[in-house]
């Protein structure tokens, strides 16, 4: 009886550690994109997709943990296996798509440019035909203007930071950055670095490179993380989540997932 109970005991272990390694889950994120994800004074992390991360985490039952990298090596680090899933304010898109595999969307954001306040500039190849725009490497504000501005004369810049774009604005050495609208109000137009800035004109459209919304990047072919990602995503979606953290974080600004850009 002794021997069996040991078994069974044994047994019980092994269990608890395959749940534990099935339930795992790591999230590559780029840790310098406030208000979505940034380090405190203390050195940790914080923002909306690290609040919302956590939230997803606790619902799915996942034991979770944060890997950082730049935005432009997520996906290649997300294919060499580094971490399970991108939690990083990335739009679903076709291109990417063909990569990687995604969650269903959670949020979206609408993407606009920032200028000095008082220029006659405007989110078109024509009134800004001649200057310089900054953008984030990797991101779709890249694409979207490499796509639509640099072809008709705009210089773009791509750099791994957003910040060091808003410090390129301040200096003078850039007219204007395409932004997530909540990433350039919490993360420059709020701070005193952004006073004398504003955004100009409104949101740019693509729905091909702009995508649905914000979700999770998975491994092609990862189809169990995927079922349990969007079960936990939906509740915490339906539970009020994702629009009181965006409250938090971003107010006034429409987050629902099913809306382009």
């Amino acid at each position: 009886m002794k021997k069996l109970n040991a078994l069974f005991i044994a047994l019980g272990m092994i269990a608890s550690a395959q749940t534990l390694a099935q339930t795992s889950l790591r999230y590559g994120v780029e840790s310098q994109y406030p208000p979505f994800e940034s380090r405190n004074a203390h050195g940790e992390l914080e923002g909306f997709d690290i609040e919302l991360g956590n939230a997803i985490c606790k619902t799915g039952n996942f034991n979770c943990s944060w890997v950082e990298s730049s935005f432009d090596a997520l996906i290649p680090a997300l294919q060499a296996k580094k971490f399970d899933a991108i939690n990083s304010a990335m739009n679903i898109t076709e291109a990417r798509a063909k990569s990687i595999d995604f969650t269903k969307p959670i949020y979206r954001i609408p993407s606009m440019l920032i200028v000095k306040a008082g220029e006659k500039l405007q989110p078109s190849a024509d009134a800004l035909k001649g200057k310089s725009v900054g953008v984030l490497q990797g991101s779709i504000q890249e694409t979207y203007a490499k796509k639509h501005w640099e072809p008709q004369g705009v210089t773009v810049t791509s750099y791994q930071d957003q910040n060091q774009v808003y410090n390129d604005m301040v200096a003078g050495r850039l007219d204007g950055t395409l932004v997530m609208s909540a990433a350039g109000q919490s993360g420059f137009l709020d701070k005193p670095q952004g006073k004398g800035f504003a955004f100009a004109g409104g949101p740019v459209e693509d729905d091909a490179i702009l995508g649905t919304g914000i979700g999770y990047g998975l491994r092609k072919g990862d189809s169990q993380l995927k079922t349990a990602l969007d079960e936990a995503i939906s509740k915490v979606q339906a539970d009020g989540t994702v629009t009181r953290l965006a409250a938090k974080y971003f107010p006034g600004i429409d987050v629902t997932a099913s809306k382009q850009p």
